[in-house]
């Protein structure tokens, strides 16, 4: 007499389930996943630039301020906000170029990690870039 046969779900088939619905999934939001991939591109390309520009422009004003705070700080004419003014604009310029090299590395290392579709190096990077925010939020004049 044959031994009846149970019937139960194979495991290969549920796995094959479930990565056929992940890959039906990815296809279609596959221009989304694409679309925003290309906009953090541009976004790092932008903030590249920006920070260049900055960096750039906080050393020339870091150099005049060098110059030019002794003199004031010794000219009586000078109201003292003024005076304190110039002495907090130099110590954000300084700041920004006290952090320069370390927001650089961050922008091209997710810059690369975009361009690589490498995950976990932008997931290392998530910290860095909260970091990057909060020193610039820090540095903008509280309102």
């Amino acid at each position: 007499m044959p031994v009846p046969t149970a019937t139960y779900t194979k495991f290969s088939d549920k796995l094959t389930d479930s990565l056929n619905d992940i890959n039906r999934m990815i296809n279609e939001n596959k221009e989304m996943i694409d679309s925003i991939q290309e906009v953090a591109l541009g976004l790092t390309d932008a903030m590249g630039t920006l920070h260049t520009l900055t960096v750039k422009y906080a050393g020339i004003a870091n150099a005049i301020l060098d110059a030019l705070l002794p003199i004031v700080k010794n000219l009586p004419i000078i109201p003292k906000k003024v005076t304190d003014l110039l002495i907090n604009l130099e110590a954000i310029t300084q700041k920004i170029i006290d952090d320069s090299q370390k927001t650089s590395k961050t922008i091209t290392d997710v810059n690369s990690g975009l361009k690589a579709g490498d995950v976990s190096k932008l997931k290392g990077h998530a910290a860095e870039l909260k970091s990057v925010t909060n020193t610039l939020t820090a540095i903008l004049p509280k309102s």
